[in-house]
């Protein structure tokens, strides 16, 4: 039985399945970000503010951020590929509704499915990443879906906006439904389905878990590093959109979103996790991307010259790209068994944290100049950097599937 379980691990291409899971996190997270370019033709077409066009892409974070809870514990049931799969076929439907709708309270019900079908994929993705590929491969292949996830935020933005100068808002929509429709294709015919680790527990059970993890000290570590994380890459670009266009450089719309592209230069270190997580450990490596970061967000502020400026932020966005990978695989390896609902939550926390990052920087804009609320939110990066180094994965510690077997003892 070994050498036949053998067999078929070595037969898997795990080139091609790290290609499919980066291009499937890309465009799946893309459909959160096509609506940032619509918010004023959403508020003009239909009469409303800005602040309720706006709720185009609240409603997806809310569904987003509630079906991560959910689908983790799905897959551990029925396997995390067909889970992935029906959540692209459910993307590709909402989708052309999407592009077929007049009317604004369809819209928002439609983008609160659509976030719902996209935490499918998300949660899922990472947590069959861990479970899939061997350790040698794993941080690197979860580097690459990271990177997927980050260039999303600019992709999203970029695409919608050439699509709807040309044809209108409602072809982004059908132009994502022919992605997912393809994307779905090609999950089916090259990712290995794996097994079900869990197949006769009920989806009841498996969300109960939820109270494991937050017995696990290293686990509630790792999640206080989510929260922050992403939250300060978002509030980044949210304070560097006002700093851009304000009297210290006066940039129009268009160079802005050229200024935010060069962040993807950034992003590009993340597929190279995983080979300096084999020299420094992943714990060391989510350390210093979070040093790196801390630091590019320090000194944001602190430089009027356009140059330096962007290389400060290439620094920033190339710490969290080290992070966001090191920080998944340290969640996966401390789930244990358990790793679906220990993803899941991370992505939830992750999610959260992104969707307070504007909130945050707009109230510490209003406090405080733009050098001073750089240096507030590497401040609140900071909370993170103390919290990785809080982490220890000693064997004594376990995972939390040995801490539920205690609990139950």
């Amino acid at each position: 039985m070994s050498r036949i379980v053998h067999s078929t691990k070595d037969q898997r291409n795990y080139s091609m399945m790290t290609a499919i899971l980066c291009w499937s996190g890309m465009v799946v997270m893309s459909s959160l970000y096509v609506t940032i370019p619509l918010i004023s033709m959403f508020a003009e077409t239909y009469g409303i503010t800005l602040t309720q066009a706006a709720a185009a892409g609240s409603v997806f974070s809310l569904g987003f951020a509630m079906g991560c809870l959910i689908y983790g514990a799905l897959s551990e049931k029925y396997g995390r590929k067909k889970v992935i799969l029906i959540g692209l076929i459910a993307l590709t439907f909402i989708s052309i509704l999407l592009g077929m709708v007049d009317n604004f309270s369809w819209i928002l019900l439609l983008r609160g499915m659509q976030g719902a079908a996209a935490a499918t994929f998300s949660p899922v993705a990472l947590a069959y990443a861990v479970e899939m590929f061997p350790a040698e491969k794993r941080v690197t292949t979860i580097g690459f879906i990271s990177t997927g996830f980050l260039v999303a935020g600019i992709v999203g933005q970029v695409i919608s906006s050439l699509i709807t100068q040309q044809y209108g808002w409602n072809a982004v929509f059908y132009v994502l439904a022919v992605v997912y429709s393809v994307t779905s294709l090609l999950v089916l015919r090259f990712l290995p389905k794996g097994d079900i680790g869990q197949a006769n527990a009920s989806i009841w059970a498996s969300i109960k878990q939820f109270g494991a993890v937050f017995t696990h000290k290293n686990l509630v570590l790792s999640y206080m590093v989510a929260l922050v994380l992403l939250m300060s890459f978002v509030s980044m670009y949210t304070v560097l959109g006002g700093y851009l266009s304000g009297p210290d450089f006066g940039l129009n719309q268009q160079e802005i979103l050229y200024v935010r592209s060069t962040g993807v230069l950034g992003m590009l270190i993340s597929p190279f996790a995983g080979k300096l997580s084999k020299r420094f450990g992943v714990r060391r490596l989510l350390r210093g991307g979070l040093c790196l970061a801390i630091a590019g967000l320090a000194l944001l502020g602190v430089f009027s010259s356009l140059p330096i400026l962007i290389g400060m932020s290439l620094i920033f966005v190339g710490g969290i790209a080290l992070s966001v990978p090191s920080l998944v695989s340290l969640v996966g390896q401390l789930g244990g068994k358990s790793r679906g609902i220990a993803v899941s939550v991370y992505t939830f926390i992750l999610f959260t944290g992104t969707s307070l990052g504007p909130i945050l920087s707009i109230n510490l804009m209003k406090m405080s100049s733009y050098m001073v609320t750089f240096f507030l939110l590497a401040l609140v990066l900071g909370i993170g950097l103390l919290a990785a180094c809080l982490i220890h994965t000693d064997s004594e510690d376990g995972t939390i599937t040995q801490m539920a077997h205690k609990n139950q003892g």
